[in-house]
């Protein structure tokens, strides 16, 4: 893979990635939450996801995915239940920077729970699978070893998405330091409900509009 071919789609990766998403929003309600330092391991959950995700790509589970209608569903509902989960709990949370050892002890916002949380809504979303699966073949040489291409792409694909989550946890720990409380539980308030439009647009989600 040259150069060119890498920053075209660093071009393309780039646009998905900051249209907001699940993990975006995550990251957003996260920084708002419990500040930048806090909400890394949130990040950290979403980049590990990116190399399962382009490690799925290249052995071909996206094709099955594509091709399966009893798999497809299975992740797309399971999924769709976590966004949902998710969802309600920003919606019933209390607003403000947390950055007491409360949160931490309890398990909420542990980086261990942070970190999951992120994993499992990136992993378990069908149509990350189905969009890279479309698009990453397309940057491929097939006449060249693949693996070190998928790998090369996979660091560019996560540095991206890195860097766009940190920047929503910057806006999102920024929000709480500049607004009000009651604008900042506002702010949990739209990331709970745009989760759970997610996780309603993933539920009705059909292969054919891949």
């Amino acid at each position: 893979m040259n150069t060119p071919t890498l920053l075209v789609f660093a071009l393309v990766a780039l646009i998905a990635i900051a249209t907001p998403g699940p993990t975006v929003l995550l990251a957003l309600a996260n920084g708002s939450r419990f500040g930048v330092r806090r909400a890394l391991p949130g990040m950290l959950g979403a980049v590990a996801s990116d190399f399962v995700l382009v490690g799925a790509v290249a052995v071909g589970l996206g094709a099955l995915l594509a091709a399966s209608e009893f798999w497809f569903s299975v992740l797309k509902w399971v999924g769709a239940a976590y966004l949902a989960w998710l969802g309600f709990r920003l919606l019933r949370s209390q607003g403000g920077l947390d950055l007491s050892q409360q949160g931490a002890a309890d398990g909420r916002g542990s980086p261990r729970a942070i970190f999951a949380k992120s994993f499992l809504v990136a992993v378990t979303n069908p149509k990350g699978y189905l969009f890279c699966s479309a698009l990453m073949p397309q940057f491929i040489d097939p006449s060249a070893p693949q693996w070190p291409q998928y790998a090369a792409i996979g660091i560019v694909f996560a540095g991206l998405d890195f860097s766009v989550m940190l920047a929503y946890a910057v806006i999102g720990a920024r929000a709480v330091k500049l607004l009000r409380r009651r604008a900042v539980l506002w702010l949990d308030r739209c990331c709970g409900g745009a989760l759970l439009a997610l996780a309603g647009s993933l539920a009705f989600y059909r292969r054919s509009a891949s």
